[in-house]
């Protein structure tokens, strides 16, 4: 989760923060978080580490159904920057399924940055060429922001629920807005005990906008919140705010944004037992849309997510993370041994996305494919949006509540996850039907 440059405007209008704005474009903070990990953690160097990527890069990779059907949407927006239409609209166009696409210069930048770590990304040649690229559009960025770039280590955040301990990164992730949902949900399960497939999407989708009401109004950067993270997460508060809720009735939902299509999520265990819960994301699809031609490196617009209001905890400013939608999860026992990783893709839907997996999960008793398959809702932008999968019947129930539903016709996230039995020592994996994926044992 990168920052904004230093010499950031803290009055940019509206106008000026789109979502293919340089001003929207974070100092990259993955490279750094890879290499410290792999440093801290890791048992293999980072040339061997990145060597399948590097492969994939120069070699090509071959385009996967559901990667083709997003990247045909984003044409018109790949379009507006000369170098990535170059590689990304390879012949004037989206690569359709079962092409091979290509990419050498990002496949150079992974060899070096394997080969000579973080510094050969943040200063040298790929930081000039990155900061060139973003310069000539009007951005701020400087040798300088790239070169004193470092990822800062994070104390996780949790939240008791449901018999487990709930476990997700602090702010300026959304994380938080997770566990409260999470908390307001089993509050009101606990008040309105819900006996139809209605019910509970009824019951999340006013956790959500609860929850998410207060994530636009207090989350930030972790040194401008609005609130703490312990008053957020207060017992009681959820508790409150589930006695607002009625069975019959839906409350207004708010103008949250909706889902993004550009992060990628995975998580492993290992024969020691050792997990990892990972995320990575540009926000939108392809980010910024932004490239830089040398170095081949595509840039996040996560600066999007910065408020222009002024005085506003997530106010746009200089040397700040925004708030961020990316939130890997864990699933631990009370007594702390391991239940599992978990993560959900889709941009602003993943807060929802998490609490609606853990409640079909540790509360409806689903299996951790069944908790994944199962349909979903979001509460976005004024409406109640749903699954085509979602029967008619409890379509029709949410609409009598009040719920204006949408049917979407896109799929709402994607998610994986992985569950261990400590009973019997074994472990179960669950990998996302609605995008590419899988589930695999090595």
């Amino acid at each position: 989760s990168g920052w904004s440059p230093a010499a950031l405007r803290s009055d940019l209008a509206a106008a000026e923060l789109l979502p293919e704005s340089p001003h929207a474009v974070m100092i990259p903070g993955a490279v750094d978080a890879w290499c410290a990990l792999a440093a801290r953690h890791g048992s293999r160097p980072l040339e061997d580490l990145f060597a399948p990527a590097i492969e994939l890069a120069e070699g090509g990779s071959p385009v996967h159904a559901r990667v083709a059907w997003d990247w045909q949407a984003e044409v018109e927006r790949l379009s507006q920057n000369e170098a990535a239409a170059r590689v990304f609209l390879p012949h004037g166009r989206a690569p359709r399924a079962g092409e091979r696409h290509v990419q050498p210069a990002l496949g150079r930048t992974l060899a070096a940055i394997g080969r000579d770590g973080r510094d050969a990304f943040y200063e040298g040649e790929i930081a000039e060429d990155m900061v060139a690229a973003l310069r000539a559009l009007g951005g701020a960025h400087t040798l300088a922001d790239f070169r004193g770039y470092r990822s800062s280590p994070m104390t996780p955040i949790e939240t008791e629920a449901f018999g487990h301990r709930i476990v997700e990164c602090p702010p300026n992730t959304q994380g938080v807005i997770a566990l409260l949902t999470i908390n307001i949900v089993e509050a009101a399960i606990e008040l309105l005990p819900p006996d139809s497939e209605a019910d509970f999407h009824h019951l999340q989708a006013e956790a959500a906008k609860a929850a998410y009401a207060a994530r636009d109004a207090v989350l930030a950067d972790e040194r401008s919140l609005g609130e703490s993270v312990d008053r957020l997460l207060s017992k009681q508060r959820a508790r409150d705010i589930a006695a607002t809720f009625r069975r019959d009735r839906a409350t207004p939902t708010s103008a949250v944004p909706a889902t993004g299509a550009d992060t990628t999520y995975l998580c492993a265990v290992d024969a020691q037992g050792n997990a990892v819960s990972f995320i990575n994301s540009l926000f939108d699809a392809w980010g910024s849309c932004i490239l830089a031609p040398k170095s081949g490196v595509i840039f996040n617009n996560r600066g999007y997510c910065f408020s222009v209001e002024p005085g506003h905890p997530n106010q746009v400013g200089p040397g700040k993370r925004p708030m961020t939608t990316i939130i890997p999860g864990m699933i631990l026992a009370r007594d702390g041994s391991l239940i599992g990783p978990f993560g959900v893709m889709g941009g602003h839907y993943q807060a929802a996305g998490h609490a609606q997996f853990v409640v079909n999960l540790l509360h409806r008793g689903m299996n951790a494919q069944q908790a994944i398959n199962h349909p979903r809702s979001f509460a976005t932008e004024g409406v109640l949006r749903v699954e085509a999968i979602l029967d008619d019947r409890t379509v029709a129930d949410l609409g009598g509540r009040g719920h204006e539903t949408l049917l979407w016709g896109r799929p709402i996230g994607g998610a994986q996850a992985i569950v261990v039995d400590p009973a019997e020592r074994t472990l179960s994996a669950a990998s996302e039907t609605r995008k590419d994926g899988c589930a695999m044992a090595a």
